[in-house]
């Protein structure tokens, strides 16, 4: 595989030599000797502001894969998370004549049997599709989100090549420990899906139910936009067009708050944190990348979370987990969050608990002396999952997810309200959240689910005790029991035995000797008693340099 991979990479393209001149224009040598001479050492990355800049220079699907990457605080050092998570493609608009034949071999129909008006001009323009607003035959005010002419064509031909470097990279110790080849497919694959718009439309749909039934929030003050599945595929996506503007541009004008903006503000603080606080606790699927331009506030004092292509999944035992290690973050306690972290992640190496929940200690003292108003817990999140990937914890993806949006999230909240405290907005769903980890929203199917269970290890419990037993009674029971470091242990007194042994062999002998030349009065077998003493003397002074020499190695 390696060698195919070696041979592919090897091959001469027009894109290898754009991707190699963007590397050597910014010094990357080690990208450069990888794709000129298909020589894989251990990856060197270059600083964090220049590999921004290759990933800029490289395109849409680069642009694509560095903002993918600042999902993964496992994988990458902060500074490179921060670098990546601003990642924006400086991409011009396609011209109205591409987007307009896209648009009409999407739809199979002459675009005025749909559309009263198409703007001509884009709203927004990025790396995988520009969004036009137009205005349908009934009258309702669409966005179209069109993918640009050719982009899955090149979106193949680079996912191909991160593959074939990916194996290349697979035979050194980091393509190994992070599984260069696994990273590569998972990345290739979130890059397919997002070519995919029919998937964004689902998971808009699926956040548009999750947020319109809540007991925290009121469900009239937040929206998604409507899907318009007549004129929805793989690469249009028409939604319901929402009139407003990011958030952090709004002038609030204490609409509904009697005039106090104020009011608003922190009216609007709360919603959006519930929101996604249900979002990840109650419905385990959240809005993954809601950074300040996927935010709008509405002219109608609503505010709407906007471009779900991005999306993550929490099952119930990991809400669980995040909750408790929420708790125990701001109690600051390090061994519960050590414990926590053990469950959360996969060890790829034998883990060290004891430095685990050193290194989690001196990162939670840093917050010892602060207020919780003062605290960044989404900066403190990031850093735990980096404590853990030192200690060889690998954190699955959801993870990188879940703190992506949790960073952008309160980054947002504390930007439009400097006084947010997350604490004190997390504090009246405490007793929510832990009713539900512990008897969930239906508690009689939890009950019922319990009482199955505790009927099934009743009814087996007796049978499985009696066979226990009878197997004892009748010494047929083996027990297979594996303890580290028992073979050396084995050794140690196997060695220690044998040098007892030979101290008695060589004590009988000196014996022997002794007894020989004592009753040898007639010297009939003088040579006898020599023999065996000079003998004893060779055995002891092997036996005592073989001790030395043992002590001298441990």
């Amino acid at each position: 595989m390696a060698g195919t991979s070696i041979t592919k990479i090897a091959k001469p393209n027009s894109r290898q030599r754009e991707i190699l001149e963007v590397v050597l224009k910014h010094g990357w040598d080690y990208m450069r000797l990888l794709l000129s001479s298909n020589e894989a050492e251990e990856p060197e990355l270059p600083p964090p502001t220049v590999l921004q800049r290759i990933f800029v220079d490289l395109g849409p699907v680069y642009v694509k894969l560095g903002q993918l990457l600042s999902t993964r605080p496992e994988l990458l050092p902060p500074e490179y998370i921060e670098a990546l998570s601003s990642l924006q493609a400086d991409v011009p608009p396609v011209s109205w004549s591409q987007i307009e034949a896209q648009l009409k071999g999407e739809l199979k129909r002459p675009l005025n049997t749909i559309f009263q008006d198409i703007n001509q001009t884009p709203v927004a323009a990025g790396s995988l599709a520009q969004t036009h607003k137009a205005i349908l035959l009934d009258g309702r005010e669409v966005a179209l989100k069109i993918q640009r002419p050719g982009i899955d064509e090149t979106v193949e031909r680079d996912i191909e090549l991160l593959t074939n470097i990916a194996e290349l990279v697979s035979g050194t110790d980091f393509g190994k420990y992070y599984d260069a080849t696994g990273l590569a497919e998972e990345f290739g694959n979130a890059l397919r899906d997002e070519l995919d718009f029919t998937q964004e439309a689902h998971y808009t749909e699926r956040l548009r139910r999750c947020l319109s039934k809540s007991s925290w929030f009121d469900v009239n003050q937040i929206t998604v936009p409507e899907i318009i599945w007549d004129y929805t595929s793989q690469k249009l996506l028409t939604m319901e067009w929402l009139d407003g503007v990011p958030l952090l541009s709004a002038q609030l004008t204490g609409k509904g708050h009697n005039g106090d903006a104020d009011a608003e503000r922190d009216a609007i603080t709360t919603l959006l944190f519930r929101s996604f606080l249900q979002q990840l606790f109650v419905e385990g699927f959240f809005h993954a990348d809601p950074h300040p331009g996927n935010i709008f506030y509405l002219r109608d004092g609503r505010v709407a979370f906007l471009d779900v292509g991005m999306t993550g999944t929490l099952d119930p035992r990991t809400q669980g987990l995040l909750v408790e290690t929420i708790l125990a973050m701001i109690s600051l306690d390090a061994q519960r969050c050590a414990q926590l972290s053990l469950q959360l992640a996969h060890p790829v190496r034998p883990v060290d608990f004891i430095q685990l929940e050193n290194d989690y200690d001196r990162l939670l003292r840093r917050y010892y002396n602060l207020s919780v108003a003062q605290v960044n817990f989404s900066e403190a999140f990031y850093q735990l999952l980096q404590a853990a990937r030192r200690n060889h914890l690998r954190w699955p993806s959801n993870m990188g997810l879940y703190a992506k949006a949790l960073a952008n999230l309160e980054g947002v909240a504390r930007t439009f309200n400097p006084t947010v405290n997350l604490l004190d907005e997390i504090q009246p769903l405490t007793t929510d959240l832990m009713r539900r980890q512990l008897i969930g929203d239906n508690p009689l199917q939890q009950l019922l689910g319990a009482t199955l269970e505790f009927k099934n290890l009743s009814l087996k419990s007796p049978r499985q005790v009696d066979f226990l037993l009878e197997r004892v009674a009748t010494e047929t029971l083996k027990w297979n029991v594996q303890v580290s470091e028992l073979t050396d242990l084995r050794q140690s007194l196997d060695e220690s035995a044998n040098r007892l042994s030979s101290s008695i062999v060589v004590a009988a002998l000196i014996l022997a000797g002794a007894l020989v030349v004592s009753r040898d009065q007639t010297h009939r077998i003088p040579w006898l008693g020599n023999v065996l003493f000079w003998t004893a003397c060779l055995l002891g002074l092997w036996l005592v340099f073989s001790i030395w020499r043992s002590g001298s190695k441990n």
